[in-house]
C-alpha cells in the first residue's frame, strides 16, 4: 500500500530544530509545505509516489522560506508557573499555592505547588471544565430562545474553526473559547445554534444570529483580530 513505512514527522536541524508533520494525500499534485497561522505547526503534504528522500530534499530547499514564515508567527507560550494565560478575556498569572486544584483569583490562577510538572495538565483541565459549563449554559439559552433542540455538545481543540453544527444538530466548540471575553464565547454559541434553523451563511442565517444574540460585529471582529492568540498556549500536547 502506498505510504507504508514513511515516518509521521521529520526534524529539520536547528538552531532551532523544527518538527515537520508529514501528511500523505492521494489528491495532492505536488509537495506542499504549510505553517499554521494559529500555532506555528509545520506540515508537509506528500502526493502519491513521493519517497522520503524527495521530501527531505524539498524541506532543505524550502528551509529559508520556512524559517522566515515561523519568525512572523506569534511566539508560542508554554503553560508554566509564573506565566500569564488568558481566562475570560483577562490575563491571569499562574501562581503556586497550597491548593488541591486550580483556583480562580481576580488577577491570578492559583495552581497546586506540590507538582509543578503537572501545571499545564491541571490548567488545561480547569479551562475545559469552565468552557463546558459556559458553553452549555449559552447553548441552552439560545436553543430555548430559538425553540429548536440540539443533539450532542462536544468540546475539542479545533484549529480551523471555533464551532460547528452538524446536519444532525450536534454542536462542536473549541474549548479555547473560555480564554476569550465572555461575550465572544456567547456569540459563537449563538452562531452555532442559529445553524439549527439555517444550515448556511445566508442573510437569513445572520438575521437569526441577530435575533438570538443582537449586534455581533464587534465579537466577530475580536475573533478575527485576536483569535490566533488563544492558540499560542501550549499544554504539552
Amino acid at each position: 500500500m502506498w505510504g507504508q513505512g514513511l515516518p509521521t514527522h521529520l526534524i529539520l536541524d536547528g538552531p532551532p530544530a523544527v518538527e515537520v508533520v508529514l501528511k500523505q494525500s492521494a489528491r495532492a499534485k505536488r509537495l506542499s509545505l504549510r505553517v499554521s497561522g494559529l500555532d506555528g505547526r509545520v506540515s508537509l503534504t506528500l502526493p502519491r509516489g513521493v519517497r522520503l528522500r524527495e521530501a527531505e530534499a524539498f524541506l532543505r530547499e524550502k528551509e529559508s522560506w520556512l524559517r522566515k514564515a515561523l519568525a512572523r508567527n506569534p511566539e508560542m507560550v508554554a503553560v508554566t508557573i509564573g506565566q500569564e494565560i488568558l481566562f475570560q478575556g483577562l490575563a491571569r498569572r499562574l501562581e503556586p499555592a497550597p491548593v488541591r486544584a486550580v483556583r480562580l483569583e481576580p488577577k491570578a490562577l492559583l495552581v497546586p505547588h506540590n507538582a509543578p510538572d503537572k501545571t499545564a495538565t491541571r490548567v488545561q483541565a480547569f479551562l475545559k471544565l469552565h468552557a463546558r459549563q459556559s458553553l452549555q449554559m449559552a447553548t441552552d439559552h439560545y436553543a430555548e430562545k430559538l425553540g429548536l433542540p440540539y443533539g450532542r455538545m462536544t468540546l475539542r481543540d479545533t484549529r480551523s474553526r471555533w464551532g460547528s453544527c452538524s446536519a444532525e444538530g450536534n454542536l462542536n466548540y473549541s474549548w479555547r473559547l473560555i480564554m476569550a471575553p465572555p461575550e465572544v464565547l456567547r456569540y459563537v454559541a449563538a452562531h452555532e445554534v442559529a445553524h439549527l434553523a439555517e444550515m448556511n451563511h445566508s442573510p437569513a442565517f445572520w438575521n437569526v444570529v441577530t435575533r438570538l444574540y443582537g449586534p455581533y460585529q464587534a465579537e466577530r471582529g475580536w475573533l478575527r483580530s485576536h483569535g490566533a492568540q488563544l492558540h499560542r498556549y501550549r499544554f504539552g500536547d
